[in-house]
């Protein structure tokens, strides 16, 4: 009998990710962007693990294909941040949970792990309940993609990039539970910094605010949730 500590505690990882619009929401009120949000409190984690376990870094040059999942990893949580906090909070959750979907055929491909029918019959499940988000009333088919926002697109790419990033783990599992952690902060980190600088020089998103109570306090909060997030999904996906 399967233990049921990995379910619960990806069950956990998720209840931190579908809570998460509201800090950041709350930070873009006080001034903070997402992105720049996301490069400040995953550099916050990132020196937190140096400073307990310093010689993680070694084990990450040991394995140079950590760099996958740490561009993975960015690449999601960029998406996801700044998703939740420009569009429709539940409409951005439930494109972003397509993930499971996303699983399957990632896992099918880069784990070997051919899906069982009950699978295919829950991804055309998935993909039909996106239709159904997607469609406007009274549209045709036809108009499927004609609605779509910018919170659409980064809620989907978003969900494909955590999917990549479960499969991953799974790939890397034999690689120590901190090595892969740090990798993923980092990933994090430096996604965040580049895209929030690139976004900033072309004037899509403002720049770095002055320091303020107001979101340092929930910046740090988060940032502990999304530490102990990321051990959850690391012992669940593993």
């Amino acid at each position: 009998m399967h233990s049921p500590l990995p379910f619960a505690a990806l069950l956990f990882n998720a209840f931190v990710w579908g809570l998460a619009w509201w800090p950041f929401q709350h930070m873009h009120q006080a001034g903070l962007h997402p992105l720049w949000a996301t490069a400040c409190m995953y550099a916050v984690v990132l020196l937190a693990l140096l400073a307990w376990r310093p010689g993680i870094l070694q084990q990450v040059r040991a394995h140079p294909q950590l760099w996958l999942l740490a561009l993975a990893s960015g690449l999601n949580n960029v998406a996801f941040n700044w998703a939740v906090t420009i569009g429709d909070v539940v409409r951005v959750i439930l494109l972003f949970y397509l993930m499971p979907a996303w699983a399957v055929l990632l896992a099918w491909r880069i784990l070997g792990e051919k899906p069982t029918p009950m699978a295919l019959l829950r991804l055309l499940l998935a993909f039909g309940g996106v239709v159904l988000v997607l469609l406007p009333a009274d549209a045709s088919l036809s108009g499927l993609f004609a609605g779509l926002s910018l919170a659409d697109g980064l809620a989907v790419f978003g969900g494909f990039m955590f999917a990549l990033t479960n499969v991953l783990l799974r790939r890397f599992q034999s690689i120590p539970a901190q090595a892969r952690m740090l990798a993923m902060f980092a990933g994090c980190m430096s996604m965040g910094l580049l895209t929030a600088l690139a976004a900033s020089s072309l004037g899509v998103v403002p720049a770095f605010p002055a320091l303020d109570s107001s979101w340092v306090t929930v910046a740090l909060g988060l940032a502990v949730l999304l530490m102990l997030g990321n051990w959850a999904l690391q012992f669940g996906a593993a």
